[in-house]
């Protein structure tokens, strides 16, 4: 029997529900090393994903909102960016207000828990990303990155 998704997936994945606030996101991402998670609602229906270029957007959104014009220092600093102090003074309130539904991308890229290894890494390749989420009846059963299927790749190699 052909090895498909459901065998190769991490079953544990860390979620988020779409009121956790972006903060909170932002601190999971940290202390747990990873850039992505996905959104879950109470039901366990699959809402999206959150990802760390998700909250860089909402920052930088929230940012542009607040500030009609960034302050830079060129003329006195080499390599200076905005400056990111100067912005208005509610900006870290503002950002505080902001959930994972405000940031969040509704649409997710997955697979069946059925699919094949080669359908899993194809759907990677042409939607250009890193990780799939494996689906079921709109409910979350693992996910699968590509470390996972070039560790599989690895082990096969090995028992050959």
């Amino acid at each position: 029997m052909a090895i498909c998704a459901r065998d190769v997936m991490q079953a544990h994945v860390l979620t988020v529900s779409p009121e956790t606030p972006l903060l909170d996101v932002h601190r999971l991402f940290v202390e747990e090393e990873i850039h992505g998670a996905p959104v879950v609602t109470d039901d366990g229906t699959v809402a999206g994903v959150i990802t760390s270029h998700d909250l860089l957007r909402a920052v930088e959104e929230e940012h542009e909102t607040a500030a009609a014009e960034p302050v830079y220092f060129r003329e006195h600093l080499e390599f200076s960016g905005p400056d990111w102090g100067a912005a208005p003074s509610d900006l870290q309130d503002r950002l505080r207000q902001l959930t994972v539904e405000d940031a969040m991308t509704p649409s997710v890229i997955s697979v069946p828990a059925d699919a094949s290894i080669p359908e899993v890494a194809r759907t990677l390749r042409r939607q250009r990303v890193h990780r799939v989420l494996v689906v079921e009846d709109g409910r979350l059963l693992g996910l699968i990155s590509s470390f996972d299927l070039i560790s599989l790749l690895e082990k096969e190699s090995a028992g050959r």
